[in-house]
């Protein structure tokens, strides 16, 4: 029966043999090698950095960097798709080049995504920053402008104590770690112009602190990016270099000056910025790299340095040559007698004794000592650096930057005057200087000036301008705005 079975299949065998050879000419070879496809995944080998467009202006790019931004193992050609955010009004892609022209400026977040015929996929994203139509680079002189103290050194009265005061020097707020030299604030200089510092490329620093205002705003209240006014007045950064505390804002909210000089950035209001895309931006222009690495050894974009450059630059804006200043000559000798009118000497004496100014505007740089209650209200409506403290900023160039206060509420110096003659309120938190009695706890001074007298304070306050300062290149608009 086994026999049978055994011819049985052998037959059957031969049979499909058979078969097979009457259906092709060749006898039928078996491979039996296994092949393994290959299935390394697509990769990316060369990832786009960020790129430059302008408003209305043409752009195009390859983003697939003519097929080498991603690897294909399998050879069988990739296909690409782009996405964009936010998404950007008159730009599109295709197959992973990039065309159109955007019509609005901001910091855009390209994915591009490479896939093969497998299934294998991979992705990498970058920046396009598209910058308004209207923005130019910055003109500076071959020579590089002089900041430092060893090119400019503060005159002889800078280093003086005034009467019942300390000397300007001695309140320096320059941290050993930042000091000021000419490359860095050259860079802090092109920072405080530039617009691209804002989300849609309208505003820069200077926008609420201009040169011809003492860097301060003649408007109360300064305007943002989008048109949204500012919390509080444009403070003058006039000589803000000497404050021994070394706190800013009108509150002192920021412990330095390299933490102040990046919120107004990144406040929703002002600027509108997050600090990756302002460096982002930075990155993507033809200037900053060159500046940065005159400043500071490296092309690196950080900011950190945004930071220390901005405030070497705010620190130099040191005013030195007032009518004030040139009394003194180069001796540090003052003679006023010789220098002022009769009325700017009287209310000189005004200010130092009986009106009682210098006590709060002290040094030779008239600066604030302190935070202080004005009584500017009877009730409290703005705690500032708390129960209605405010820092003062110098009283340079005072007369050129109206309104003042915090709230900008005086429109004229007289009015100002005014106010501590006849005007300070009564308010728990007022500063004891301003009270009358013994020991503090009396009413409010009251000054009684007469009209000359208040003319006079004027007069010598106007003293305080310096017009060199004003329309000095050094702090002046290097993109020609």
């Amino acid at each position: 029966m086994r026999h049978f079975k055994l011819i049985a299949l052998i037959t059957a065998s031969l049979a499909l043999t058979a078969c097979a050879g009457d259906a092709t000419t060749s006898p039928v070879v078996i491979d039996t090698t296994t092949v393994t496809p290959n299935t390394d995944p697509v990769a990316v080998v060369s990832p786009n950095t960020a790129q430059a467009a302008m408003v209305g202006v043409p752009f195009a790019y390859d983003a697939t960097k003519a097929g080498t931004a991603f690897s294909d193992p399998r050879k069988s050609g990739l296909t690409y798709t782009v996405s964009f955010t936010p998404a950007v009004s008159g730009l599109s892609a295709a197959n992973g080049r990039i065309a159109g022209t955007a019509v609005a400026p901001g910091v855009y977040t390209v994915t591009i995504t490479a896939r093969d015929n497998g299934g294998s996929s991979a992705s990498h994203s970058f920046s396009i920053v598209v910058f308004a139509a209207d923005l130019t680079v910055p003109t500076l002189p071959s020579a590089t402008l002089l900041y430092d103290d060893a090119s400019n050194p503060l005159p002889r009265h800078f280093s003086q104590a005034a009467p019942n005061a300390g000397s300007p020097i001695g309140a320096d707020n320059t941290p050993a770690s930042n000091r000021t030299t000419n490359a860095g604030a050259t860079l802090g200089r092109v920072l405080f112009y530039d617009r691209r510092l804002s989300v849609n490329d309208r505003v820069s620093c200077s926008s609420c602190h201009q040169q011809q205002f003492a860097f301060s705003d003649t408007a109360t209240l300064s305007r943002g990016f989008a048109g949204g006014f500012t919390g509080r007045h444009s403070m003058g950064l006039t000589n803000a270099r000497f404050y021994a505390n070394a706190r800013f804002f009108w509150d002192e909210r920021a412990a330095s000056l390299e933490a102040q000089v990046l919120q107004p950035i990144q406040d929703g209001t002002e600027m509108g910025m997050t600090l990756p895309n302002v460096l982002t931006k930075l990155s993507a222009t033809t200037y900053y790299p060159a500046l940065f690495t005159a400043a500071f050894g490296t092309n690196e974009i950080t900011s950190d340095r945004v930071s220390l450059a901005l405030s070497q630059f705010v620190r130099s804006l040191v005013s030195v040559t007032s009518k004030f200043d040139r009394a003194f000559g180069v001796n540090g000798v003052p003679n006023f007698a010789a220098s002022f009118t009769a009325q700017e000497l009287a209310g000189q004496d005004l200010f130092n004794g009986r009106a009682g100014c210098a006590r709060c505007h002290g040094t030779n740089a008239h600066i604030s000592d302190n935070t202080h209650n004005t009584g500017l209200d009877a009730t409290i409506t703005d705690i500032g650096a708390g129960n209605g403290r405010f820092k003062a900023p110098s009283l340079r160039n005072i007369a050129v930057r109206p309104p003042y206060m915090h709230d900008g509420r005086f429109q004229t110096l007289q009015q100002v005057i005014a106010f501590y003659d006849t005007g300070v309120q009564n308010n728990p938190g007022l500063d004891n200087r301003l009270r009358g009695g013994g020991g503090g706890n009396g009413p409010p001074l009251r000054l009684n000036l007469s009209v000359a007298d208040r003319a006079s304070l004027v007069a010598f306050l106007g003293t305080l301008t310096d017009n060199t300062f004003l329309t000095d290149v050094r702090f002046s608009n290097p993109f020609g705005r």
